[in-house]
């Protein structure tokens, strides 16, 4: 694998919606997890939320013992989810805001404000040997605190881009797009590893795929979605070729 290579975490979140919707054993996240392996994902995500409205427990149980690529998985910033992954061991943990109430993650954790817990609550998983991320905007307060604490990673929140270039406020969309482009560069400039997702589709994959400070994508709910017209497998290859094809 080159230097250039792109990666491609597929989060499999929304299999589990799917099956929670009827309360049965299927469709199974753990088979979409191996298909999306089969068709070029670098990595698998899983976000266990504190409601379980989708991943369960037992999900995560599965996917460890399942995956032969990494999992990356996503959590809040409890006490609970630190004792899940201190006992897992996933290859990476990724640190999200999360509300009960909101249908998906709505933005960036608030890492300056929650420096010093933030910083005491990320130290036991990377002693363990995780790979802390920190999910954020495109904030150069938010990059130089998740730096302070010791994050390895930051992942950087694409909704608003994809929602502006959704809803044709093309120079939203352009401005917002500016301000990620800038912060992968500064970021990296820190020493962190830049990675990007929320919201990304095949219409707009290729401009964040070009940046090259950027070392994975994370992309889920679009390609679920894709996935009831086209197949799992070619809806994940689809997008493989458009990030290779961004990456030259």
């Amino acid at each position: 694998m080159t230097q250039n290579h792109l990666r491609l975490g597929v989060n499999i979140d929304h299999v589990a919606t799917v099956r929670n919707a009827r309360g049965g054993a299927y469709p199974d996240p753990i088979r979409a997890a191996k298909l999306a392996e089969e068709a070029g994902a670098d990595g698998i995500t899983a976000h266990l939320r504190e409601d379980r409205r989708h991943i369960t427990d037992a999900d995560i149980d599965g996917l460890m013992e399942a995956l032969t690529v990494p999992l990356n998985f996503e959590m809040a910033a409890t006490e609970e989810m630190q004792k899940i992954a201190l006992r897992h061991k996933p290859h990476a943990v990724c640190i999200v805001p999360e509300k009960r109430e909101e249908r998906t993650t709505e933005g960036g954790l608030e890492v300056a404000r929650e420096e010093n817990r933030l910083a005491h609550y990320i130290a036991p998983l990377r002693d363990a040997g995780c790979r802390v991320s920190i999910f954020i905007a495109a904030d150069q307060k938010q990059i130089e605190a998740a730096h302070r604490i010791g994050a390895e990673v930051i992942e950087l929140h694409t909704g608003a881009y994809c929602d502006f270039h959704a809803e044709g406020k093309f120079a939203e969309r352009d401005r917002e797009l500016k301000a990620l482009r800038e912060m992968s560069a500064f970021a990296h400039s820190l020493g962190l590893e830049v990675h990007a997702g929320h919201g990304l589709t095949y219409d707009t994959v290729q401009p964040v795929a070009a940046f090259p400070e950027v070392r994975e994508l994370n992309i889920g709910h679009f390609l679920i979605g894709e996935a009831i017209f086209r197949g799992l497998v070619p809806a994940v290859q689809e997008m493989r070729r458009l990030m290779d094809e961004a990456r030259g």
